[in-house]
């Protein structure tokens, strides 16, 4: 069932179109990949589903039309991660994790409604930094501020998670770690849109995958269908070795074309 729409999407930043007529329909329960060269539009169609950035065209979630949503409604339809996890408060990372229940009223950290300290302790797990509870956020590597961020989001427990390149600090096992958290949302019936310029990653843990080029929708289907040997050509000039592990599709980025 479609829980998100955008109809001729398109976004003007500095006077230079970025998106250029975007039409999609995603459904809750699934996990979604945003792929593209840099520069494709990829971070600008997050935050414009998001409705952090005007734009022209139509956005509906769950059935209601996202320009006439209240901020506080917005909010927690959204789970929002954008790239970098900058934190400047040195907080314990129990309380950066506890402002993903901001939109459901939980204004002090210190203070959370059961239901609120149960979320906070479901995501810290999910995205293991429950270690860090009581450690400064400004205190950890960069990859630890980003589960923790992330963990920020999976808090919120909001019906959509836009999360923005999840794994670019992360090392291989946190990564791994990462998409099945994102996986496990999905599969409880989130509709998450990851974008990611790890294909492999791709390739495995997304139901569908959207490739943005030049601003505009170039493919979209399964990781095989979108990510097929013409589009990895003409779209990210690459060709890709192919195969099958443990019954889960592999693509890893060979050569150049």
């Amino acid at each position: 069932m479609t829980y998100l729409r955008a109809q001729n999407l398109s976004v003007a930043l500095g006077g230079r179109t970025v998106l250029k007529d975007v039409s999609l329909s995603l459904s809750a329960g699934h996990l979604v990949a945003l792929v593209g060269p840099n520069g494709a539009g990829k971070t600008t169609l997050l935050r414009a589903l998001a409705g952090l950035l005007p734009s022209d065209g139509a956005i509906d979630v769950g059935g209601d039309a996202l320009a006439r949503l209240p901020l506080r409604e917005r909010a927690k339809r959204f789970g929002y991660l954008p790239q970098g996890h900058i934190v400047h408060w040195p907080l314990p990372a129990r309380d950066i994790v506890a402002l993903g229940r901001y939109p459901h009223g939980a204004t002090d950290p210190a203070r959370l409604a059961p239901r609120d300290a149960e979320a906070v302790l479901r995501a810290m797990q999910a995205v293991d930094v429950v270690e860090f509870s009581e450690r400064r956020v400004t205190e950890l590597s960069g990859g630890e501020r980003s589960r923790v961020a992330l963990a920020r989001v999976l808090a919120v427990e909001a019906p959509v998670i836009l999360a923005d390149e999840p794994t670019a600090s992360l090392d291989p096992r946190h990564q791994l770690e990462v998409m099945k958290g994102l996986r496990a949302a999905a599969d409880n019936g989130v509709l998450v849109v990851v974008v990611t310029h790890d294909l492999g990653l791709a390739a495995r843990f997304a139901d569908s995958v959207l490739v943005l080029s030049e601003g505009r929708l170039a493919s979209q289907g399964t990781p095989a269908q979108a990510l097929s040997e013409r589009v990895m050509a003409d779209v990210f000039r690459i060709s890709a070795y192919r195969a099958e592990y443990q019954r889960e599709a592999v693509i890893v980025p060979w050569a150049e074309i």
